[in-house]
């Protein structure tokens, strides 16, 4: 059984909501380390020891304490360890909150918006923000591509999260729609280095964690970024 790290919790986003949809998945794959607060707890060492790592977390220490997770000469593990992480063969998988990262949202202190900028040319998109939660359809586009396997169009209410692509490589799996939303980008993937980086942006509700499709998404994304090749 592969173990796999998930980092939750910041103050629009309890930690619990993620915890009750992980645990909800039937499977034997896959255990999960979970962890709220991240600043203190992750070292290279430690993070080196997962084939992957979901992140879906804000830019906060934690649901109580809304002070930025990323600082320079302070936190163990910023985004450029992240990167590194990656590029020698681990993977990301950023959910919902974990996308959350937009310059609109960076403290003006440098030394908070430089790891929130290196974030988000991380993961290849920058949060432009949502409408009111509302009914929102997932729409495969990706039929081919081993993490849209088996998955179907789905709708659950939820926030209709609109990002801006950065990445050129980034291969596009699924669009979201809504009426407040219109159609966004709501998947995509990217090789970095010799591991993978997966962003999607469904998961504010537990609805959307407990849906069957949205969790063969996610065991699909395991399945695809823990495989022996690459």
């Amino acid at each position: 059984m592969k173990k796999i790290l998930v980092l939750c919790d910041d103050y629009w986003h309890p930690g619990e909501v993620v915890e009750r949809g992980m645990r909800s998945i039937r499977q034997e794959r896959y255990s999960f380390d979970f962890v709220r607060d991240a600043r203190d707890i992750l070292t290279c060492n430690f993070i080196a020891g997962f084939p992957a790592i979901i992140v879906s977390k804000g830019n906060q220490i934690n649901g109580s304490n809304v002070t930025p997770w990323f600082e320079d000469e302070v936190v163990e593990v910023n985004p450029e360890q992240f990167l590194e992480y990656v590029e020698k063969g681990g993977s990301l998988i950023l959910i919902h909150s974990g996308v959350a990262y937009t310059e609109n949202l960076i403290q003006k202190e440098e030394n908070f918006r430089r790891p929130n900028k290196a974030w988000m040319d991380m993961m290849g998109c920058m949060f432009q923000g949502h409408p009111c939660r509302c009914p929102v359809t997932l729409q495969v586009q990706n039929v081919a591509h081993p993490i849209m396997k088996g998955v179907e169009n789905f709708t659950e209410r939820d926030e209709h999260y609109m990002i801006k692509i950065k990445a050129e490589d980034a291969e596009i799996l699924f669009q979201t729609m809504s009426d407040l939303g219109g159609i966004q980008t709501a998947g995509f993937v990217r090789n970095c280095g010799k591991g993978r980086i997966i962003v999607l942006t469904p998961g504010h509700t537990l609805d959307v964690w407990s849906n069957p499709n949205y969790q063969r998404i996610i065991m699909n994304a395991l399945d695809w970024v823990t495989q022996s090749e690459k």
